[in-house]
């Protein structure tokens, strides 16, 4: 539902928008973040405002606590016959509930209540798909034993260390406001950061490598698809809103 309205706003008004988009006409239709200020805007002392109803919202907060606690619960459930893949996994997602709590900086406040159902599913889908192969009768254990298990944490634990050091430079970016649009920037005294010099969002490439190592230590392989295209769309939008963008970045499994 749509309704055009013709408002004389005061220079200090702010908009809080929740489960609302509202945009200008000579802004082209482009929609107003939840944290933009009216006097701050090019506006006079009148302007056309369109509201759209978006349905019901879920906040991005307990969209991953969603997400995220399905496969923890399917991990003790289901994953109790191979207590190191056990722990492994449930570390994994302890971290992302860690880090959605106290780490995480959403660029968006809400998200579709409908949307959670494909994310839900594809999160849980993926782990109950995994700890049915990984408790299969006919399961075969790690073919180098205790060597590829060795090997296999050791890219499993550096990768997750990697991958939480990229979230939290992320979070310690300087930003006005909430929000940060900011192309990130390796940290020479960081040496995680460094990946930064070859890919625009280092995290997802920590979070392929730690399920490489999954998967060697388990001998069973999940796939990246979905990693691959949050990466090319976080790529694009941070290189629509800044002008610091390397030429060198990648969009690949980053």
């Amino acid at each position: 539902m749509q309704q055009d309205q013709n408002l004389h706003l005061p220079k200090t008004l702010t908009l809080a928008v929740t489960n609302l988009v509202l945009s200008f006409r000579f802004l082209e239709g482009k929609a107003l973040r939840d944290d933009d200020v009216l006097q701050n805007l090019a506006v006079g002392t009148s302007a056309t405002l369109y509201f759209r109803d978006l349905g019901p919202q879920l906040g991005w907060t307990m969209v991953f606590l969603t997400e995220y606690m399905g496969p923890l619960l399917i991990c003790l459930l289901l994953l109790g016959s191979r207590t190191f893949g056990l722990c492994c996994h449930s570390f994994h997602y302890i971290k992302r509930l860690f880090k959605t709590i106290f780490v995480h900086r959403f660029s968006n406040s809400t998200m579709p209540l409908r949307a959670i159902i494909s994310n839900c599913a594809y999160y849980w889908g993926f782990e109950a798909w995994l700890a049915y192969y990984i408790n299969h009768p006919l399961y075969t254990p790690p073919s180098y034993g205790e060597t590829q298990v060795s090997y296999a944490l050791i890219i499993f634990v550096l990768c997750e260390g990697g991958n939480f050091s990229i979230h939290w430079s992320l979070n310690s970016l300087k930003c006005e406001g909430a929000k940060c649009r900011r192309f990130p920037h390796p940290n020479p005294k960081n040496p995680f950061t460094w990946l930064f010099y070859f890919v625009s969002c280092p995290n997802y490439t920590y979070e392929v490598g730690a399920w490489v190592g999954l998967s060697i230590m388990t001998q069973c392989v999940p796939g990246f698809v979905q990693m691959t295209i949050w990466a090319k769309g976080k790529h694009k939008t941070w290189s629509l809103r800044t002008t610091q963008t390397s030429a060198s970045s990648d969009i690949h499994i980053n």
